[in-house]
């Protein structure tokens, strides 16, 4: 990655402040509830996408390990993100069956799919630079009013806990993410928008390609869609 985003990327680290003071928070406040321990990787299977910001700094810490160990990875990476995408497609196909989407994202959360950052003694391999959602896993989360918990954690469904608002969190992210995207010169106006599983942003190479910079502003360029942007040119 040849651009420099070290003024967005401390706009986030701030932020992961924050979500970490609010895990230790809660974790201080129901130590018997939340079991995340040394060792455990439950939340290293979860299926869950990245915003630009987070995918851009994944993969910038990322490309500062060594040579064999950023190998390695590829490697589990590629195999992960070929699992994700026939999960994906699976959904896809559901719901272009009339299938109730609430069924289709309950069946999706119980997908299990390795981190390729989780490596063979369990040990997360950028675990400093890990994403927000790897760090609130353990205590109660609320995605779209829907309240969810790590099965492994001593939070009982119907009891009320202090809650993470995860829309909240990721509307922040966007905001990032969008502030980052407006500071370039790029022909794809809507790349915040865009999510990526974590195999995919560690496979992934952030150049002027793929951030479409826009070299010469006086040439007219065609923009991008979405759905184009994620499906690329395959089958």
């Amino acid at each position: 990655m040849d651009f420099d985003f070290g003024y967005y990327f401390k706009q986030y680290e701030v932020f992961l402040k924050e979500v970490d003071n609010i895990f230790s928070k809660v974790k201080e406040d129901y130590p018997d509830k939340v079991k995340c321990t040394p060792g455990c990787s439950d939340c290293c299977y979860a299926l869950f996408d990245l915003p630009l910001i987070e995918a851009l700094y994944l993969n910038h810490h990322f490309n500062q390990l060594d040579k064999n160990k950023r190998n390695e990875i590829l490697v589990r990476a590629d195999k992960a993100d070929r699992q994700i995408y026939r999960i994906k497609r699976q959904a896809f196909k559901a719901q272009q069956k009339g299938e109730d989407e609430e069924q289709i994202l309950s069946e999706i959360a119980k997908k299990r799919v390795r981190c390729p950052l989780l490596s063979e003694d369990n040990k997360c391999e950028l675990y400093d630079f890990r994403p927000v959602t790897c760090r609130v896993y353990g205590i109660p989360m609320a995605i779209h009013q829907k309240s969810h918990s790590c099965g492994l954690s001593g939070f009982e469904p119907g009891q009320s806990y202090p809650t993470v608002n995860m829309d909240k969190i990721y509307e922040k992210l966007f905001q990032i993410s969008q502030d980052l995207v407006l500071s370039l010169n790029t022909r794809y106006t809507q790349l915040h928008t865009v999510l990526v599983p974590v195999s995919m942003a560690l496979l992934t190479e952030y150049d002027e390609s793929y951030l479409g910079i826009i070299k010469n502003p006086s040439v007219p360029q065609a923009q991008k869609t979405t759905s184009e942007w994620v499906l690329g040119e395959g089958e």
